[in-house]
């Protein structure tokens, strides 16, 4: 039986008794005639029981109790594993977002550094062609004199040549 049924139909048989006792001078009221041998019977079997039904209603709210902080032990635990991996996520994430950062960073700085070499090489190649064309223009000059030089003392010469002759 389950805890419970037996005292249940004890009261069940008690309440029968009742019912089925008679009233006293013919009269339809409350008052009955029980057989008090049996409702004493009836009670000792309840007292009987009770301290079993008793048992096992403590026996029952200390197995609940026991299910219920295992329970709890277990949602805390998963609770605290979830939290560590949220954590570790959230460090990964963290690692992961630093990592990115890096990149960017390195990234820009390459990128800054290749418009500052490139903007240095072609401020050199300027100087350096600039130094060149000056260089050309004096040789060119330089060329243009002598030559004109050539020209003045050949042109003497043949004139001299000339006369002499």
């Amino acid at each position: 039986m389950e805890p419970g049924e037996e005292i249940e139909a004890l009261v069940d048989e008690l309440e029968q008794i009742v019912a089925d006792a008679k009233s006293p001078f013919g009269g339809g009221g409350q008052r009955k005639i029980v057989d008090a041998q049996d409702i004493y019977e009836i009670l000792d079997e309840m007292r009987r029981v009770f301290p079993q039904e008793f048992q096992d209603a403590r026996r029952i709210l200390r197995e609940e109790g026991e299910m219920l902080d295992r329970a709890q032990k277990q949602a805390d635990a998963i609770i605290a594993d979830a939290q560590q991996q949220a954590m570790v996520i959230a460090s990964d994430q963290e690692i992961v977002r630093h990592a990115v950062q890096q990149a960017e960073d390195i990234r820009d700085a390459a990128q800054q550094y290749e418009r500052d070499t490139r903007y240095n090489a072609e401020e050199y190649a300027d100087t350096v062609l600039a130094h060149l064309e000056d260089n050309l223009r004096s040789l060119t000059g330089t060329v243009t004199r002598v030559r004109q030089t050539l020209n003045e003392n050949s042109g003497s010469s043949n004139q001299s040549n000339n006369v002499n002759w």
